[in-house]
């Protein structure tokens, strides 16, 4: 695919989701019998993972689409995107210029599900242990700006930055801020399972088969206060092994609506081919991939190596091939629906160029073929994965520079080898915790981040606290433009493309265009039988 002419969009905000076939839509009317959505993805309890529940562990889209509807959180994304409103809290705000003092007031008679009240002392509680646990799983990257949290009295509470972050409203919206109680959860130590519990809009009941769990019942909580308004009394989250299986149920009328993860394959058959009393609703999605490395690996340590790889990939391809519309080309860890997003990939390396790989390695001394294995999930992002990899794998070969192996394994055994550092180069996805260029960088290269990765840059060290410091974002731009072409100058990433989200539904449920957020966040308390 030719990208020599690259448009910049930026859109942070409202995003409208797309009705593909026609449909009723509304804002809805409360009860009727449990509605049941299907998801590909997986909830395992093990050795490696005995806490895929726990908020302070917990940090894959999956799980913390179960968190949103049970954990509350002091804010929470409004429902057209935006800026954070409060939830759990009846206010917040900065309390200085330089947003380092953050101070949030509870709403009055704010409970857990079973009635115990919820104070100041518990969301001082749920922060500070998430900070204390310091899980692997890189959640606590997201808080560890905090300082000190200071109580007063039984409803307010102010937490106190190490440094400026005008991001801060935004992470408290995660689940990783999510409210629990300190006689249900130690203060250090990860709750294992799949119970939660909390003050949510819904509480939750697993039925678990061995150690994955077959559905999740979300029931109403009576004693919720917040500021979501829900459009049901149950819903029903139920997994599959593949997509296939769960269109089939879709299908046959065993599940009502299906979204993560629908395959490349399905999506354009329903595109093309409508089934009748089905309705496939196209989300504003801020979803990426990209291929990760171990730069402590020998080999891929020198960079030459990854830039090489950088100026091979044929993004262009894998989209169209692979995923057809529900994919475009992606030349920086910021998408391009984002403010600040330039194509530094691009910039720097041009069209996929073999010569242009030849002359790298040869420069840096490099015999050839380099011999790599690519590592890659085989459950966690639906079933056009594994094509991927197989097209990755290809390009690169084809070049006779690498000699390159593809190995796939389940997201229980993938990301805890991961983080080991088992794997040279990896492939994974990111869906946004919030919609802000911070989140697409902070993630991958500060201290503490999700990949657990040996890659430091001093100088984006540096550009990731001064662009907190604008509460402007715009303003933030020149520091995210710099940190966009350190990425691709080092590449400790390779951005390979962004994603649109869908979700499929049987006519009789509406409310579907407000079930998926940009983000991914599964908003079940939206849906409902019926018209408005």
């Amino acid at each position: 695919m030719n990208r020599k002419t690259l448009v910049l969009s930026a859109v942070v905000g409202l995003l409208a989701p797309v009705l593909v076939a026609c449909g009723s839509t509304g804002s809805g009317s409360d009860g009727g019998d449990a509605i049941v959505v299907g998801t590909t993805d997986q909830f395992v309890a093990g050795a490696d993972a005995p806490a895929p529940l726990d908020p302070a562990y917990a940090y894959d889209t999956g799980a913390w689409n179960v968190l949103r509807q049970t954990l509350q959180t002091l804010m929470h994304a409004p429902r057209g995107g935006g800026e954070p409103v409060p939830d759990a809290a009846e206010s917040c705000i900065f309390t200085d210029n330089a947003s380092e003092s953050y101070r949030c007031k509870l709403r009055s008679g704010l409970t857990f599900a079973d009635g115990t009240p919820v104070t100041a002392q518990d969301v001082k509680f749920s922060v500070q242990r998430v900070l204390d646990i310091d899980a692997d799983n890189g959640t606590a990257a997201l808080l560890s700006n905090i300082d000190t949290i200071e109580t007063k009295g039984e409803d307010e509470i102010i937490f106190h930055l190490a440094t400026p972050d005008a991001t801060f409203p935004y992470k408290l919206s995660t689940p990783v801020a999510g409210i629990v109680s300190k006689e249900k959860y130690e203060g250090k130590k990860l709750r294992e399972g799949f119970q939660v519990d909390g003050s949510g809009p819904y509480t939750m009941k697993t039925e678990t088969d061995g150690d994955h769990v077959s559905q999740v019942v979300f029931s109403k909580n009576p004693n919720y206060k917040g500021d979501l308004k829900l459009h049901n009394d149950k819903v029903v989250l139920r997994t599959f092994a593949d997509a296939a299986s769960m269109g089939k149920a879709l299908e046959e009328g065993d599940i009502d609506l299906m979204t993560r993860a629908m395959s490349p394959e399905q999506i354009k058959n329903l595109l093309e081919n409508p089934k009748e009393g089905i309705e496939l609703t196209e989300m504003p999605g801020l979803e990426i991939r990209y291929l990760a490395f171990n730069t402590n690996a020998p080999a891929v340590k020198n960079k030459a190596v990854r830039q090489a790889i950088a100026s091979l990939v044929d993004r262009g391809q894998i989209a169209q091939e692979v995923y057809g519309a529900t994919a475009e080309p992606l030349y920086s860890l910021i998408p391009s629906s984002i403010s600040a997003h330039t194509n530094s990939f691009f910039n720097k390396y041009g069209e996929p160029s073999r010569a242009n790989a030849a002359s790298i390695l040869s420069n840096a001394g490099i015999s050839t073929p380099v011999k790599l294995t690519l590592h890659y999930t085989t459950d966690h992002y639906g079933e056009g994965t594994a094509k991927e990899f197989e097209a990755l794998r290809d390009q690169l070969n084809a070049s006779k520079l690498f000699d390159v192996k593809i190995e796939g394994a389940e997201w229980a055994k993938f990301r805890p080898a991961q983080k080991r550092g088992d794997y040279a180069v990896y492939g994974l996805g990111w869906f946004p915790d919030f919609p802000d260029p911070d989140n697409y960088t902070a993630p991958f290269l500060d201290k503490g981040n999700f990949l657990n990765s040996p890659y430091v840059s001093d100088k984006a060290l540096e550009l990731i606290p001064q662009s907190r410091r604008e509460a402007d974002r715009t303003a933030a731009s020149p520091a995210f433009k710099q940190i966009q072409d350190i990425v691709a100058n080092d590449v400790p990433v390779l951005p390979l493309w962004q994603g649109k989200q869908y979700v499929a539904a049987r006519e009789n449920v509406s409310g579907v265009e407000w079930a998926l957020n940009s983000s991914s966040d599964l908003q079940l308390w939206e849906l409902f039988r019926g018209t408005a």
